[in-house]
């Protein structure tokens, strides 16, 4: 029997990530390839949904996140990768052949610095990392790469927000398991609560919509 392969939806989203993660910078180099960077996720509103740092290379990482789930974000239900729109990426080419002190201590200002900025722009003033990011200054940050990682031919139907409202209510109820069976951080349960406070602005906004068509006495539109 042949093997089959992913659903071709699937598929072109990973070749669209694939194809974000080779952008160059201006230098040409492909950002992906940039060892140590920061990373953040937006939903199809833009919304920003989760930041995270790495030294592992900025595509293994986001490739992990997005495609074979092998992270704790999307193991613990705390990161859906069918919603992530958007991957905003800043590369710190700069940190190659640094000692250890100095490149935690730059990846650690750089993620709170865009935590801090992406959380300014977040009409929920809130993003999903279950864990905290430890206050330190503020720090430049490099110019990012932002690239949309769903082609044109499925945009619209991954963007439905009945969708969206049962993709978010199943995140939901997984990650409610999740902490009903184990002892979890604060951490967990804030993000818990962040999840039901984004499906209840979508599950809002999609009822305003219908909110003005009349109902008959029988209960049909």
């Amino acid at each position: 029997m042949p093997k089959v392969g992913v659903p071709e939806d699937v598929a072109l989203i990973r070749k669209e990530i694939r194809a974000a993660l080779k952008s160059t910078c201006d230098d040409n180099r492909k950002v992906g390839d940039s060892k140590f960077g920061v990373y953040a996720f937006y939903d199809y509103d833009g919304e920003p949904i989760y930041v995270g740092q790495t030294r592992e290379q900025l595509r293994v990482r986001i490739l992990r996140h997005l495609t074979n789930q092998r992270t704790d974000a999307v193991a613990m239900n705390v990161l859906d990768p069918f919603e992530v729109a958007e991957i905003e990426m800043w590369p710190f080419w700069e940190l190659d052949g640094e000692d250890q002190e100095t490149i935690a201590s730059r990846l650690n200002s750089a993620e709170y610095t865009v935590f801090q900025n992406v959380l300014a722009k977040s009409k929920l003033g809130a993003v999903l990392n279950e864990k905290d990011i430890n206050p330190t200054k503020k720090t430049k940050l490099p110019k990012s790469i932002r690239k949309r990682i769903i082609p044109d031919s499925i945009y619209e139907s991954r963007k439905h927000p009945d969708i969206r409202i049962a993709r978010r209510a199943g995140t939901i109820a997984n990650l409610a398991k999740v902490i009903s069976e184990r002892d979890v951080s604060p951490g967990l349960r804030r993000t818990l609560l962040t999840q039901a406070r984004r499906l209840e602005r979508l599950a809002s906004q999609r009822f305003d919509e219908f909110s003005d068509i009349p109902i008959s006495t029988d209960g049909e539109e």
